[in-house]
């Protein structure tokens, strides 16, 4: 077994967990009442009951919630740390979170930070008339983390701004949720870090993790709303001045632990070197966990990455991305960072994220589905002759996809592309992979021709109402066969008979053309 080193054969054999999980989740947390200037107004006077909505209230309403801080600190003997510049600020709490025994505000951190908060500015048009108007602006201001030790998410943290309208953030693990919930239910399992080594039971621990969403997080939010001081209280609430969730970054991981470290970093390392230089090799980088210098030791390489390194793959899509990387020494973590909603087309309000779960582990999904396809790419003599020549296909003649050709090959390349295993791909998108493989100008005209020979083909899928593409299975298996025998199997035996190719290869390649010689001289047909 230890000869063992394809992907697929590790895979089958030797993952004793497959799990998909919501994993680090940040929310925002704003009041929907107060956005824009004339609620300002309608909230200071008839909510406060204020004359003049004057901007100096602002800060008799921040100096009320800073002392309010203050006492419950005192009152509960919590903790209060300042956190200072450049800090960070997880390092900072973890004494205080695993110190904590019971569920409890366990630390208060404050800081100063850039906010989105409201100025007011003077409109009057006359003079001794008090006119204000309000507008957002980013400004300095304190804000206060609670972090708090939840019975349901342990670790997590709420933040709230002290000035107006008080915008906050939320902070929760699923991985944890899902770790309490596992142990609720007597359900046995074994510890990752951040995660689940492995479990008996691997359906149910999967309907656990399934079962985390919009509901429970909401219900942490409400239940700590209720325990730590807010500067709006009961009454904004009954009157509509409360505050709601939105998403802001989610995370959403697969974790495929393995029986032994071994084959982990057997098959990260074949992962990354089978997939590194496919389609466009600039959207994938390789990042180390300490940074490389002419003098440090080792080797640094996607082959063979030493001991005591990180090796994460980065597949970036605007303000999103998904990293591979490898976990404890035992697991490949496959992870889904939405840092924009609309990266994905979802909606920002927390009641969406059950869509935006769904679309992350399919992203996660295919992209394992394209870097597998490389163990055993080899297609059928049925379907190279279907792509290769002309055929007729829904009733239209379909024009060939012939191996060896300029503009064939960098569709198939620009399709080995892992950034299209985010959220699919697009004539723009497409189009920009394809000219830059081919080096030359590329029309969206082109662009159209060659995406319907694609779709004929089979090789790509149109979803539902939209013009978003992805690659079949069958478009994965002849992409990465064309890039794989064009640019790793001919082109260096075609070049074999020189420099960098093997001495031995070089060697035996004179010796063929010497005996070819003799034959030739012999035939008497030499020129």
């Amino acid at each position: 077994m230890a000869s063992v080193n394809n992907l697929e054969q590790l895979l089958a054999d030797h993952v004793v967990l497959d799990l998909e999980c919501l994993d680090r989740v940040y929310l925002n947390a704003y009041v929907p009442t107060l956005q824009v200037g004339g609620q300002v107004v309608t909230f200071l006077t008839q909510q406060l009951g204020y004359p003049i909505p004057s901007p100096a209230l602002f800060a008799n309403l921040g100096n009320g919630f800073r002392e309010a801080v203050k006492r419950f600190a005192q009152q509960h003997r919590i903790p209060v740390f300042q956190f200072k510049k450049g800090q960070r600020k997880a390092d900072a709490m973890r004494p205080y979170l695993k110190a904590a025994r019971a569920p409890a505000v366990v630390a208060i951190g404050v800081a100063q930070e850039f906010q989105s908060v409201f100025v007011g500015y003077d409109k009057a048009t006359q003079p001794g008339v008090a006119h204000f108007g309000f507008r957002k602006t980013d400004r300095r201001v304190t804000v206060y983390y609670f972090y708090v030790l939840d019975v349901d998410f342990g670790p997590g943290f709420i933040k709230l701004c002290s000035y107006f309208p008080y915008p906050g953030k939320v902070w929760v693990n699923g991985h944890e949720w899902a770790k309490r919930q596992a142990a609720a239910k007597g359900l046995e399992y074994t510890e990752l870090a951040n995660g689940f080594a492995n479990c008996p039971n691997r359906a149910r621990l999967q309907a656990i993790c399934d079962d985390l969403g919009p509901r429970q997080i909401q219900e942490f939010f409400d239940r700590w709303m209720t325990q730590i001081p807010t500067p709006l209280g009961p009454d904004e609430r009954e009157h509509g001045y409360w505050w709601e969730l939105s998403m802001r970054q989610i995370e959403v991981s697969r974790t495929l632990a393995f029986d032994v470290p071994r084959r982990a970093r057997r098959f990260v390392e074949a992962l990354i070197t089978d997939n590194l230089d496919l389609g466009r090799p600039d959207e994938v980088q390789l990042i180390f966990s300490r940074q490389v210098r002419k003098n440090t030791r080792g080797s640094f390489s996607t082959r063979l990455v030493n001991r005591g390194t990180e090796m994460t793959v980065n597949v970036f899509y605007r303000n999103s991305r998904i990293k591979e990387y490898l976990k404890e020494d035992r697991a490949l973590r496959v992870q889904l960072v939405c840092n924009a909603h609309g990266d994905l087309g979802c909606q920002r309000r927390l009641v969406n994220l059950p869509e935006l779960q769904a679309k992350a582990r399919a992203a996660n999904s295919r992209l394992l589905t394209i870097q597998r396809a490389g163990q055993g790419c080899a297609i059928s003599t049925q379907l190279f002759e279907r792509v290769q020549q002309p055929s007729v296909e829904e009733g239209q003649r379909t024009g060939a996809l012939r191996f060896g050709d300029k503009r064939a090959m960098a569709l198939v390349g620009a399709l080995c592309a892992s950034v299209h295993a985010v959220t699919g791909l697009t004539n723009g998108s497409l189009r920009v992979l394809v000219a830059g493989l081919l080096g030359t100008s590329y029309s969206p005209t082109q662009m159209t021709y060659d995406l319907g020979r694609l779709r004929r083909k089979g090789l790509i899928r149109r979803m539902e109402h939209s013009h978003t593409y992805f690659v079949t299975p069958e478009g994965i298996r002849v992409a990465v066969f064309y890039t794989k025998l064009h640019d790793r199997l001919l082109g260096p035996l075609l070049a074999a008979d020189r420099p960098p190719a093997p001495f031995e290869l070089r060697r035996a390649l004179r010796a063929v053309e010497r005996c070819v010689d003799d034959y030739v001289g012999r035939a008497k047909i030499a020129a």
